[in-house]
């Protein structure tokens, strides 16, 4: 795979911010660059099984026609098959229920992407309903790292972050309601920001519960590219049910900003959690020192929320949503589940939480705001939490398999430990690509802030990136 990575490379890619400055300077035309991306989705794909539908006539098509003239002009991407709709392509959430589901039109998402001039070229592989810390569904096999096809590219947006690992496209959707953007970045090696709570409307599907934990971002190669995505993507719909702070300026000059003297707690252990493998704790701590030389302060400190209490929580917020989904579908077909069209990892969770009173729900919200003010309480004393992104480095393909719901109940939450609590309390949080494990596979470390802090993070990261650039920024901006 690793040869793949060089190809897909070596015709200098570029990152979104020079794709769309090329396009609009004249270096290049905005057809060129979409047919060389689909002939890099063509070549690379069928290693890595990143892409799991594709419009590339409709792609050349909308090309031909003409493109708005926005920030993202002539910039192939790709969208995750989750929760966010591309119109005429299948919407299955990778999952055999939903395989015969067509988007009837954009999600608001893919219509802000396309309004700022960006060509959609087809959707991602992720684990069924967002399930899996790992991108294996029954319905559409294994995505592949592309650092070593023998490991997990991550999940649940692990097809995304593949795919722009391997070069196919500068930057890709993806979404995150338990680390599922920041996973698959570290497990890649690239940037993925996971925003505030109500940063990006969800519309036009309700996400009831869910939408506490869940938001829609990108994985990207470089810094500059996140913040313009966001740009493109955030602002609350009339009606949406919550809404992130307005930013005290566009994200793509926040990010441009020197981020100042901050205060960074660094966080290597978790209280009654999983064993952090060295290789992990020992990024973050590198990436301490990085912060103390560029003149931050950073201090020691401990973790205010255990994960399992992070875990119960967020699994009854998540799992009264998925029943909720799949009875919607079940009446839609006008029959009873059958054996098949789940997975036995979502089986176990349906059938628990299809049982859930509804007053464990109400004191699931209750908890959340608990562990929310805990955690804020942090942001007191530090600008900036730090830890590692993963408690593990990144497992083999089939170590977590939804098959064998023991094993994922067994190795999931590790995966999840650092990451999810950030989804209960709604705070933006990053994975930052950070050197790589005794294997050679890519290692994040995890930055964390207060509610609309997207714009600390951002001038954090960008100042990080100058300091001790990443693989595929480098090659993003060569």
């Amino acid at each position: 795979m690793s040869r793949e990575r060089e190809e897909a490379g070596a015709g200098g890619r570029l990152d979104a911010v020079a794709t769309a400055a090329a396009v609009r300077d004249g270096a290049c035309d905005a057809r060129s660059v979409t047919e060389q991306a689909i002939a890099r989705i063509e070549k690379l794909d069928p290693g890595l099984n990143a892409v799991i539908h594709t419009r590339f006539e409709a792609a050349l098509a909308e090309v031909a026609a003409g493109l708005p003239d926005g920030p993202l002009h002539g910039v192939p991407m790709l969208v995750k098959d989750l929760g966010t709709e591309v119109e005429g392509l299948p919407a299955t959430g990778g999952s055999r229920l939903f395989h015969e589901v067509t988007a009837r039109r954009d999600s608001e998402l893919v219509a802000r992407y396309r309004r700022a001039g960006a060509v959609v070229l087809g959707t991602t592989n992720t684990p069924e309903l967002g399930l899996n810390a790992s991108t294996e569904p029954a319905l559409h096999g294994p995505t592949r790292n592309p650092h070593d096809g023998a490991y997990s590219a991550g999940g649940s947006s692990g097809g995304s972050a593949a795919a722009v690992a391997a070069g196919m496209v500068p930057v890709a959707h993806a979404s995150d309601g338990g680390g599922s953007i920041r996973i698959p970045a570290a497990a890649c090696g690239l940037f993925g920001l996971k925003p505030s709570r109500g940063r990006v409307s969800p519309a036009p599907r309700p996400t009831t519960l869910s939408g506490l934990v869940s938001g829609h971002h990108a994985v990207t190669t470089t810094v500059r590219d996140s913040a313009l995505l966001l740009d493109v993507a955030a602002g609350p719909l009339p009606g949406d049910a919550y809404a992130a702070p307005e930013p005290a300026a566009p994200f793509a000059e926040l990010a441009r900003r020197a981020p100042g003297r901050l205060r960074i707690g660094l966080l290597t252990a978790l209280p009654d959690g999983p064993e952090v493998h060295p290789d992990c704790a020992r990024a973050a701590r590198s990436a301490a020192l990085l912060c103390e030389r560029l003149g931050h302060d950073v201090v020691e400190t401990t973790a205010r929320y255990r994960p399992d209490d992070v875990g119960r929580t967020s699994g009854v917020l998540m799992g009264a949503d998925l029943v909720a989904q799949i009875d919607a579908r079940l009446d839609r077909l006008g029959r009873p589940l059958a054996d098949d069209d789940i997975e036995p990892f979502t089986r176990v969770l349906y059938d628990a939480y299809r049982a859930l009173p509804a007053a464990d729900v109400s004191r699931a919200l209750r908890r959340a705001q608990e562990i929310g003010w805990a955690v804020g309480a942090a942001f007191d004393e530090v600008d900036v939490l730090l830890s590692p992104t993963l408690a593990r480095p990144t497992p083999p393909l089939g170590t977590l398999d939804t098959a064998d719901p023991e094993s994922i109940y067994r190795h999931a939450s590790v995966y999840a430990a650092f990451t999810s609590v950030h989804n209960v309390t709604g705070m933006p949080a990053m994975s930052v690509p950070f050197g790589h494990d005794s294997r050679g596979l890519p290692l994040g470390v995890q930055f964390a802030a207060r509610l609309g802090g997207e714009g600390t993070l951002l001038a954090l990261a960008a100042q990080l990136e100058r300091s001790a650039p990443w693989e595929t920024a480098r090659q993003a901006t060569s």
